[in-house]
């Protein structure tokens, strides 16, 4: 029954991502208005973390910037529905340029394995797909709670002889070092809350959140070469197909510092520059500052959202 089921949305995607751009932009913007008149989760999250990250910001421009971020979310995942159901070669036709791409080549042929941090920023899926025409690689992505979704995304991403999906579960950790070790490319979203225990607290945005020390151990017990790597939308228009460019950086020192909490400040200053370049492509329906400081006598934020 489930894969039935997956297999039913891998046919409502596939029929979704045939759409003339044009359609699916203007789609995109009538669900995040729906989303701003109905005040649902994503809208509530974002403002919620929008007055936390910017907090000396006059509540008119937050409130256009709000609207903005609603409206590239919703666009995006229409654009990803599409990149998932049309040919790599077709979606790869929408990258304009490719800034550091001699780089991760030169980090690929040096065989000490590559670690590739890319935030939720602009496009990732169509990053993956560019990196996977590039080299072979492993994801880590934390699996959907719904079995059913767990199928279409192993669907919608199959691509057995370039990619290699790891859950964030149980032997992962083993797993990423195995790949490493073996001179290999992995790739991670490296700004999702982990489990309490699997982090450290360090500022995003003057506020703390706990961060994934997965990353900085990678890093420094491997000694692979860590990037940090974006896909930006560069020009979105309601009638033209949108255009990206790539980035990829060497990412700063203190990302593969030994002490964890040296690595999540520097983890965090990198991916808060990245979001910074326009905060409307960054990812802020995520409920980023679930968990608190021990100790601290902070509620979770979420919880009881301030009216408008």
């Amino acid at each position: 029954m489930t894969d039935l089921a997956a297999r039913l949305l891998h046919l409502l995607a596939t029929l979704v991502g045939r759409l003339p751009w044009r359609w699916l932009m203007r789609i995109g913007d009538a669900l995040a208005a729906l989303w701003r008149w109905r005040d649902v989760r994503e809208s509530r999250v974002a403002r919620r973390n929008l007055a936390l990250a910017f907090p000396a910001m006059p509540p008119a421009a937050r409130d256009s910037l709000h609207a903005a971020i609603l409206r590239t979310t919703a666009r995006q995942a229409l654009e990803t529905v599409r990149l998932w159901t049309r040919p790599h070669a077709e979606n790869l036709a929408l990258v304009r340029d490719a800034h550091g791409a001699l780089l991760l080549d030169a980090a690929i042929a040096s065989g000490r394995g590559v670690i590739i941090a890319a935030p939720h920023y602009g496009n990732w899926e169509l990053l993956n797909q560019w990196l996977a025409v590039r080299t072979p690689l492993a994801i880590l992505y934390r699996a959907p709670e719904s079995k059913v979704g767990e199928a279409f995304l192993q669907a919608v991403r199959a691509d057995r002889d370039r990619v290699t999906q790891i859950r964030a579960e149980g032997p992962a950790v083993r797993h990423l070092f195995k790949w490493l070790g073996a001179g290999g490319v992995v790739g991670i979203l490296p700004d999702q809350q982990p489990k309490a225990g699997d982090g450290e607290f360090a500022p995003f945005f003057g506020t703390p959140a706990l961060t994934m020390t997965l990353l900085g151990r990678l890093a420094a017990r491997t000694g692979a070469t860590l990037l940090v790597a974006w896909c930006e939308r560069v020009e979105t228009h309601p009638d033209r197909p949108p255009a990206f460019d790539l980035h990829l950086e060497l990412a700063p020192p203190g990302m593969s510092d030994p002490d964890p909490t040296v690595a999540v400040h520097a983890l965090n200053a990198a991916v808060e520059r990245i979001a910074r370049r326009d905060p409307a492509q960054y990812q802020w329906t995520y409920k980023r500052y679930t968990l608190r400081p021990p100790g601290s006598g902070e509620p979770n934020p979420y919880r009881t959202v301030p009216p408008q």
